[in-house]
């Protein structure tokens, strides 16, 4: 039977992507080959505890929600995760995948939203973007940017010019935490007409970096 190495699962609200604002039951896989300068779970780099994908499917429904959203971490890094994601769609679900966008996206059970980053230059991890992800993405499903800087927001709008031929899925820029005023973010896309949508990360402005929320 597939399991997986989890580090936590809670029910929060959907800060992000296209599910933004709704209750939602997460699960954070163990594990990641990225270090984003940027990242907010490092706490899910190691450790974590083996449950079955039945089980795991099990606390879904007893969250009582119909969204689920499948986290790391870089879920992907584990095999068993394209198992999970097909038995929480089985199983009824509004299922969501975040991935660093790393990792081939190929697997992935087509009802799944999926939400797959593009590192920019400041996350120290640009060169590890999958370019073959990009034209098998569809309209449900969703790049992200996270910007730390103009320099970033420069590069990720290059990135979108040059890819757009590739690009079927809705596109979200979002300011890192902390790093890039959210309305010089905005007043950016504005000015450039930017073919994507400004992001926040609700759960943070609810409730901060409190984890598990």
């Amino acid at each position: 039977m597939s399991r997986l190495k989890i580090t936590e699962t809670f029910v929060s609200i959907q800060g992000e992507a296209d599910a933004v604002g709704w209750p939602t039951y997460f699960i954070r896989l163990t594990g990641c080959p990225l270090r984003c300068t940027y990242c907010d779970t490092e706490y899910a780099f190691h450790g974590g505890e083996w449950r079955e994908v039945e089980a795991l499917v099990e606390s879904a429904r007893a969250a009582g929600v119909r969204h689920v959203c499948v986290t790391g971490g870089e879920p992907l890094a584990q095999r068993a995760c394209l198992d999970l994601l097909t038995a929480l769609c089985d199983a009824g679900f509004a299922v969501s995948l975040e991935t660093s966008g790393a990792l081939d996206v190929s697997g992935v059970d087509p009802r799944v939203s999926r939400v797959v980053d593009v590192k920019t230059p400041t996350s120290g991890e640009a060169d590890r973007n999958r370019l073959a992800n990009l034209p098998l993405l569809g309209p449900h499903d969703q790049v992200k940017f996270v910007v730390c800087s103009r320099a970033d927001y420069d590069w990720a709008r290059g990135f979108l010019k040059e890819q757009a031929a590739d690009l079927r899925a809705q596109v979200l820029i979002s300011p890192a935490w902390g790093q890039v005023a959210p309305r010089d973010l905005a007043e950016w896309i504005i000015e450039d007409r930017l073919p994507a949508r400004l992001q926040l990360q609700l759960h943070k402005l609810l409730w901060g970096e409190a984890r598990g929320r």
